[in-house]
């Protein structure tokens, strides 16, 4: 048996930066769902994951040696306003793990009241989970940086939101918990000492070759955040690429590292809209599908402002005028990768802006589109693409442009259909997707449509003949579904 050994750099920050509490454990645990790949991050052994210890610790009824259980303080700007406390309201960092792949934060999702927990419970519900669960798997399924998840467990405890659910708890995996917010907090209440503390802790902790490669501590500042804005502007474009949109783009959900995180309300495209709104609570659109670069580098902003007193503003704008032309640079490359484009030409932005205003004006199901341009064949009218299409005349003018735009390539078709296979993906966690699952849990206790979707999301690009159905269209009745901020 093999037991976790932890250590925890962020609680010799000090009491200022974290409250400590202790789980508060769900009464007769039961698991869910456990991710293997996941835990082989952890060097844990099947084995382990069966044990009681492994139970009573994942359902915060025990709490592992070493470990040393806190809840987060930082603020954020919510919606655009700025709220000066939030922290870990219902989750608790337990500590770091060291993996063959390196250090993880253990974040148990779930675990009770906090000093933070403002009117709320702590708690967190099956539904939830479920949704963080698999959609943070799907996300790294598809090549996109995102927090991970261990396990769900569900305990024998009500919790009430607008119905009456189980009270389930998420053990989640992450590079660094340290969020835009955390700064903020600490510049806005005016403890610049803090600030840099932590900003201290970050390259420590999570870029450590920043130390090595710059010349004094000012320059590793200006390089965190230049990390930091870099790997959200890469990070959204990847976001656009795949059709996915999150539903609370606020500052307090936004990693320093620029891995997704906080997976509440969220929905990857059907129908291509660049007006989408996944989050029912977002009645202004703020976070609507085409807004959510702007909102990247609005967030920066923020997070430039809480780095004021460590570095000027000219280095501060400096770094924040590289955003867009790496953004609009990043998501070029990725479409162009969409389409089987290899060489550079001027133009590709053109052609591809062309499709996307075809897509939405007909509708198109954005992965299912893509995951068929692959079989794109030049010396046929590709029926099963054109009859997507309201208006199939305008497509048959732009498949001529592709057309010629893939003669210029210097490859062959087997070459491309390979590659864009691996780039489109066949399967995304559509919102009807996470319903299904959430129904045959909380109705029937019945979990294996989550181990089944698990394994399809992992791997998104392959075929799955047992799961083909997640491959069509939504059913008609997915149309009603609204997610907002309580999921």
């Amino acid at each position: 048996m093999k037991k976790l050994k932890f250590n925890n750099s962020f609680a010799r920050l000090g009491d200022l930066f974290f409250t400590r509490v202790e789980p508060s454990g769900l009464p007769n645990p039961k698991l869910v769902s456990i991710n293997n790949q996941a835990a082989k991050l952890l060097d844990m052994e099947s084995a382990d994951l069966s044990e009681n210890w492994f139970l009573q610790w994942a359902s915060g009824n025990q709490t592992l040696p070493d470990s040393d259980p806190l809840a987060m303080v930082y603020s954020g700007h919510q919606f655009g306003g700025y709220s000066p406390q939030l922290g870990d309201g219902r989750g608790l960092l337990l500590g770091e793990v060291e993996g063959s792949e390196g250090k993880w934060d253990l974040h148990l999702k779930g675990a009770g009241k906090t000093p933070y927990s403002r009117f709320g419970d702590g708690r967190a519900v099956l539904r939830s989970t479920i949704r963080e669960y698999l959609c943070s798997e799907a996300m790294h399924g598809l090549g996109i940086t995102s927090t991970r998840a261990l396990c769900i467990t569900v305990g024998e405890e009500p919790v009430y939101r607008e119905t009456v659910e189980p009270a389930a708890m998420l053990i989640r995996l992450a590079r660094s918990h340290i969020r835009f917010g955390s700064f903020e907090y600490f510049h806005h209440t005016r403890k610049r000492d803090c600030v840099k503390r932590l900003a201290d802790h970050v390259i420590e902790q999570h870029l450590p070759e920043l130390l090595v490669e710059t010349a004094n501590k000012e320059n590793c500042y200006l390089e965190m955040f230049r990390h930091s804005v870099h790997s959200t502007a890469r990070l959204i474009a990847h976001w656009q690429s795949v059709g996915f949109a999150h539903g609370v783009m606020n500052t307090d959900n936004m990693s320093m590292i620029g891995e997704t995180m906080d997976y509440g309300p969220f929905g990857f495209l059907d129908a291509y809209d660049p007006d989408f709104i996944c989050n029912h609570s977002d009645t202004g659109g703020r976070y609507a599908f085409k807004r959510q670069p702007m909102i990247g580098l609005w967030n920066c902003n923020a997070l430039a402002n809480a780095l004021t007193s460590l570095l000027s503003v000219e280095q501060l704008t400096m770094v924040l005028e590289e955003y867009e032309p790496l953004f609009f640079t990043t998501l070029l490359h990725l479409q162009r990768q969409k389409l089987g484009l290899l060489e550079q030409h001027p133009e590709d932005q053109s052609l591809i802006d062309e499709l996307l205003a075809l897509m939405a004006e007909s509708q198109v199901d954005h992965t299912i589109f893509f995951r068929n341009l692959c079989s794109f064949d030049e010396n046929n009218d590709n029926p099963d693409l054109r009859d997507l299409f309201l208006n199939r005349g305008a497509f048959d003018h732009w498949a001529k442009k592709y057309r010629d735009r893939l003669a210029v390539e210097q490859r062959n078709l087997t070459d491309r259909q390979s590659s864009m296979m691996k780039t489109n993906p066949k399967y995304v966690f559509r919102n009807y997707m996470a319903e299904i699952a959430i129904r045959k849990a909380e109705d029937k206790q019945d979990y294996s449509e989550i181990d089944r979707m698990l394994r399809l999301l992992q791997s998104p690009f392959d075929e799955h003949p047992d799961c083909e159905e997640y491959a069509k269209h939504p059913p008609a009745w997915s149309q009603q579904l609204s997610v907002s901020c309580s999921s």
